[in-house]
């Protein structure tokens, strides 16, 4: 775990990269008969997922919260 600590900047980099050489593709690559709102707009799909991806921690981190975790005391003798 320390090693990714150590990392943890590194890897950010190595994330926003991609994502900008995902985009990046997104701009050289054809369209063809486009079906969704989003396949005509460039870098919509690599935007909704890093969102999505945001959304669904910040949701299940909150669910989580909500429904796991108990008080400090809890499990102590009363």
């Amino acid at each position: 775990m320390t090693w990714l600590r150590e990392r943890a900047e590194w890897f950010k980099w190595a994330f926003f990269a991609f994502l900008a050489g995902a985009v990046a593709y997104d701009f050289m690559a054809e369209r063809h008969d486009p079906h969704f709102f989003g396949d005509t707009l460039i870098g919509f799909w690599s935007v909704f997922a890093l969102f999505g991806c945001l959304g669904m921690i910040v949701i299940c981190k909150g669910i989580s919260h909500a429904w796991l975790m108990k008080q400090e005391d809890y499990y102590d003798d009363k």
